[in-house]
This record gives C-alpha cells, sequence and structure tokens, in this order.
C-alpha cells in the first residue's frame, strides 16, 4: 500500500455496509441521534437532581435518582452504536446534543424535590413518547433490530414514571 492510499483511507468517511438505503439510514439515524440527545440532557438533569436533592426524603429521592440516571446512561451506548451499525453517524459534542435535545435544561439554583420529581416524571413521559415515535418510523422501514432495542427501553422510561409518580404522593 502507497503512502497515498494509506493517507486516504485515513480520511475516508466511515462507510458501514447495511440493507438500508441511504434515505432510510437517515430517517433511523435522525430520529435515534434526536433520542440520544434527549438521553443525555435526562441524564444530566437527574444527576443534577439526584446532586441537589434534599429534605426529609432526601436518602430515599437520591438513591432512587442515582439508580434512574445509571438506567438512563445505559441506552446511550447500545442507540448509538446501532447507528454506526446502520452506517450512520451519531452524536459527537454536547453542543449537538444541545442542538438536538427536546428535554429541556433546568438551570435553576434551588428546585423543591416534589417539583424535581414532577419535572423528571414529565421529561420521562415525553422521552418514552419519542421512543415509541421512533418505534414505529423504525418498524415501518423494517428495522427490527432497532424495534427490539427500543422496546424495553420504553418499559423501562413508564416504569421510571411510575416511580417518580407514587414517590411524589403526599397521601
Amino acid at each position: 500500500m502507497s503512502t497515498e492510499d494509506a493517507s486516504k483511507r485515513r480520511t475516508a468517511p466511515l462507510q458501514t455496509r447495511s440493507n438500508f438505503g441511504t434515505n432510510e439510514i437517515k430517517d433511523i439515524q435522525g430520529a435515534l441521534n434526536a433520542l440520544l440527545a434527549d438521553m443525555f440532557a435526562l441524564y444530566m438533569k437527574t444527576k443534577n437532581y439526584h446532586w441537589h436533592m434534599s429534605g426529609r426524603h432526601f436518602r430515599d429521592y437520591h438513591l432512587l435518582l442515582d439508580e434512574q440516571a445509571s438506567q438512563i446512561f445505559a441506552t446511550t451506548d447500545p442507540l448509538a452504536e446501532r447507528v454506526r451499525k446502520l452506517g450512520g453517524i451519531t452524536l459527537h459534542s454536547i453542543g449537538e446534543v444541545s442542538r438536538l435535545q427536546r428535554i429541556e435544561d433546568n438551570d435553576a439554583q434551588f428546585v423543591t424535590p416534589e417539583d424535581m420529581l414532577a419535572e423528571l416524571r414529565e421529561d420521562n413521559l415525553t422521552l418514552a413518547a419519542s421512543m415509541r415515535e421512533a418505534h414505529s418510523l423504525c418498524d415501518e422501514l423494517g428495522d427490527v433490530a432497532t424495534v427490539s432495542i427500543l422496546e424495553p427501553y420504553i418499559d423501562e422510561a413508564e416504569r421510571r414514571v411510575w416511580f417518580l409518580f407514587e414517590a411524589g404522593q403526599t397521601r
């Protein structure tokens, strides 16, 4: 191999072979990258609330949010790798996450524990709905592998909603 050939290979775009067409890959890539951005945003918000939890239920809420943050973070690698397996390109930076995320940040200096739980509950509901939309798209395109990946993540998000709802009850 010549130096010129080696140089071209170093600068060639990543081109994983796939059975999907270019437009299908772009559609799936777009849906999954938006989900990834939301997951990173929700992970950070959940950790933020975990770190800044206070009050009489501190220990329970602190542990709950740590567990939920770990679960959310665990979804990111399989989804990003799925994009790559299809021949797509995934997220590169925090800036890209910021541009794509649909889960809103909360930079308030203080949020009550009740408001933390309520906000995370709604964010997880939003995430579950977004995952169902991506699931429908992938199902329509015949991407059964991505559909299979998303199904337990939808269930996990709905479980987080349930736990956050029940933890926030004052009865």
